[in-house]
């Protein structure tokens, strides 16, 4: 009912700069919140960044400040701009987005199949 795919990922060196866009198809009017996680090799997945319908927005502790994450309406699409990256940045990132169901009491999420960011020299 909802598909999310990713793109924009790709090699960048320590300071540089990447935009990941995740485009929304299906039954795009029932979504309120998009977002990001990443998760890297031995990691856990880790929220990156998060926004509502309404442009209120969340981002993670190791991100703030150097992530902004925005999304257009019109295009159906989110995105996440990724400043002053380091080497800690490199995981694989994934969009994420959930609608609640008020009749069932219940939340149904979506994931995209995430886009690879190396952050290397």
């Amino acid at each position: 009912q909802v598909q999310l795919v990713e793109s924009g990922g790709g090699l960048v060196q320590p300071g540089g700069s990447l935009r990941l866009s995740c485009a929304a198809s299906g039954s795009i009017f029932s979504i309120y919140v998009m977002g990001w996680y990443r998760q890297a090799p031995g990691n856990q997945r880790e929220l990156v960044a998060a926004i509502t319908s309404g442009g209120n927005t969340n981002y993670g502790d190791s991100v703030k400040g150097r992530f902004t994450i925005s999304r257009d309406n019109a295009k159906n699409t989110v995105y996440l701009r990724m400043n002053s990256l380091k080497p800690e940045d490199t995981a694989v990132y994934y969009c994420h987005a959930y609608r609640t169901r008020a009749m069932f009491g219940d939340r149904i999420d979506y994931w995209g199949q995430g886009t690879r960011v190396t952050v290397s020299s």
